[in-house]
């Protein structure tokens, strides 16, 4: 009797949940579909960019980006570099310092000081805003390469919009294993994600990879004061802030030209520790919006493992497991399929549904895992 009053609610219950995730999904493609480019840039002298690259021990892949930058069409004269190096234990400083002598770009390296801090690159950027000659702040990794059109697209949308933050793209360099694709398809629904919610206008995720917004507006919220002894989220609970006193001033920057490329992670422990942070955000987020859809997924993703699990068990039936899983799965991949083409991925839509199986039980272990506080970044450990 227990079990059959169990079963009686409990299976309405998770068709409930799928059913309004399919929906939910469907609304994602929709906004995402609704993101245009901004068109072309016009010449405005107005616009002075300052570009801020918080590193440590990139010596193997800062050179790369500094020649991105000394190739941007955007005028030379109208953008600034600073690199931030935290303490850096290798090469890192002896190449910016060289490819500076030779940039036509103003391109400064600032050493940071060898202090503790909770937030590395949130005092990397911080100490980078008070030097910034530019109105607009652009921030990427020493890791990531830039298109040549990169901020001239960032400056389009900004003079058409006049948006106080824009979020841009970010996805991976190149795939050369399964879990290289399986990592471009789960960064996409992150990209995707945070794209349609800023476009609904409610602004939940953006990646520090490749973000610009006013100077004026990050001094005006207090830059990251109240957030600041927060190890990660130097990009949403900015974002957070800045939507909170300006709304409908966030803007996704849906342009090629915008895309920022990174290494994906090639081993298990790197993986872990990244995705560790960007999960233990979630519990500070003042903001109900990013918290509550965090909650809402990690529902999402566990109802999925339950009717599994109910149909390993002979609960249910195959008809039930199966229907709730083209319920989930055909709409994501749907949504997945159009924002791996705009990133230039399209390899990587035969990997969608490797990683829908994996999914749930990564998005449930990584929501568990991320209530341990403490966690490695760069060599160092941060709370």
């Amino acid at each position: 009797m227990t079990q059959h009053y169990l079963l009686s609610w409990l299976i309405p219950l998770l068709w409930l949940v799928i059913l309004s995730y399919a929906v939910f999904t469907f609304i994602l493609t929709f906004f995402w579909n609704r993101n245009k480019p901004s068109g072309v840039f016009k010449f405005d002298k107005r616009i002075f960019i300052t570009v801020i690259v918080p590193v440590r021990n990139e010596a193997d892949n800062i050179g790369f980006l500094l020649n991105d930058l000394d190739k941007q069409h955007f005028p030379h004269e109208q953008f600034e570099v600073l690199i931030m190096d935290d303490n850096s234990t290798d090469r890192t400083g002896a190449i910016v310092q060289g490819l500076a002598a030779k940039s036509q770009v103003n391109l400064q390296l600032i050493a940071l000081p060898d202090t503790d801090t909770s937030s590395p690159k949130k005092r990397a950027i911080e100490t980078a805003i008070g030097r910034a000659k530019g109105n607009l702040i652009v921030t990427t990794d020493g890791d990531c390469r830039v298109e040549s059109g990169w901020l001239q697209s960032i400056a389009a949308c900004y003079a058409a919009t006049n948006a106080k933050l824009i979020s841009a793209p970010v996805t991976f360099s190149e795939e050369n294993s399964v879990t290289d694709h399986l990592q471009t398809v789960e960064f996409a629904s992150l990209i995707g994600s945070g794209a349609s919610a800023i476009a609904a206008g409610y602004p939940s995720l953006c990646n520090g990879a490749n973000l610009a917004y006013e100077k004026n507006a990050f001094i005006e919220v207090g830059g990251f004061e109240g957030v600041r002894h927060i190890a990660s989220g130097d990009d949403e609970f900015l974002m957070h802030k800045i939507a909170a006193r300006y709304p409908k001033s966030v803007h996704f920057l849906k342009d090629p030209r915008a895309i920022v490329t990174t290494k994906a992670h090639d081993n298990w422990q790197a993986f872990f520790r990244q995705r560790k942070r960007w999960a233990s955000k979630w519990k500070h987020y003042q903001s109900k919006t990013p918290l509550i859809l965090a909650i809402y997924i990690f529902t999402c993703n566990i109802s999925l493992i339950i009717s599994g699990l109910l149909f390993a068990l002979g609960f249910v039936d195959g008809y039930f497991f199966l229907s709730l899983l083209s319920a989930k799965c055909l709409p994501e991949w749907l949504f997945l399929g159009s924002v791996l083409t705009f990133l230039k991925k399209q390899k990587s839509i035969f990997y969608i549904p490797i990683t829908q199986i994996i999914y749930p039980f990564y998005v449930c272990f990584f929501g568990l895992a991320a209530q341990k506080p403490e966690y490695e970044w760069k060599g160092r450990k941060l709370v």
